[in-house]
């Protein structure tokens, strides 16, 4: 598996400040399990099961609650729903690299790695590429099962004022800030946010997914009328 250290490290070396708003996350996630009521295993186990920090959190809190199985698998479907859009638009990048790769990378594909492979994947040859891509993507992999498996611990203990779940909105501003570099994308984050606002009351999160899409409607029509 030949991979390029130096892009290697580089990615490492990203991922490392982008990860540290996710800390507040996976305390607030700890304490999701530890009150869920569910067996705590089970609980971590969605750190590596499903790697998706907003999703895990929608599927412990909702099981939590006594929700049905289904509805809080769906649930966390909806709010996951992101990650395919981030797959399409990684996927003219993901043809140029080897079969074993398009295997293993859409796996971490999350958030923060997305953000920082769109900027990469603008400069780099695929070798550089999927060199970095790993040392990020597996950087943020390995923090999170240490901090989730740390909230289990001593998100209880957290005083209730320290208000952890800040930390997940402020986590998507600062990615957004990263991402939002062109005239479209700024459309596009503005159209889905307004609409997600406006469908706040829609169940089982379903106004996420109206959101997302109408965001890349709106996305794509800027771009189009910008060419």
């Amino acid at each position: 598996m030949a991979l390029d250290r130096p892009a290697l490290r580089r990615g490492i070396k990203d991922a490392l400040p982008l990860y540290v708003p996710a800390v507040p996350f996976a305390l607030v996630i700890g304490l999701a399990i530890a009150e869920s009521g569910i067996n705590v295993f089970a609980g971590w186990s969605g750190s590596w099961l499903i790697f998706g920090g907003a999703a895990q959190l929608t599927l412990i809190s909702l099981l939590g609650s006594g929700a049905g199985a289904l509805a809080a698998i769906v649930a966390a479907l909806i709010v996951n729903a992101r990650h395919v859009m981030y797959s399409a638009a990684m996927a003219p990048t993901f043809q140029q690299q080897p079969t074993w790769f398009r295997w293993l990378g859409p796996y971490t594909l999350i958030d923060q790695n997305f953000a920082l492979a769109t900027i990469e994947a603008q400069r780099s040859d695929p070798l550089t590429f999927r060199s970095y891509y790993l040392g990020a993507g597996f950087t943020f992999w390995t923090l999170w099962q240490i901090t989730t498996a740390l909230g289990i611990i001593l998100g209880p203990v957290v005083p209730e004022e320290w208000n952890l779940e800040f930390a997940v909105p402020l986590l998507f501003i600062g990615l957004l800030v990263l991402g939002v570099d062109k005239t479209s994308k700024t459309v596009a984050a503005l159209a889905g946010a307004g609409v997600t606002f406006l469908f706040a009351g829609l169940p089982n999160r379903s106004r996420l997914l109206i959101g997302a899409v109408v965001g890349v409607i709106a996305g794509t029509l800027a771009e189009r009328w910008r060419r």
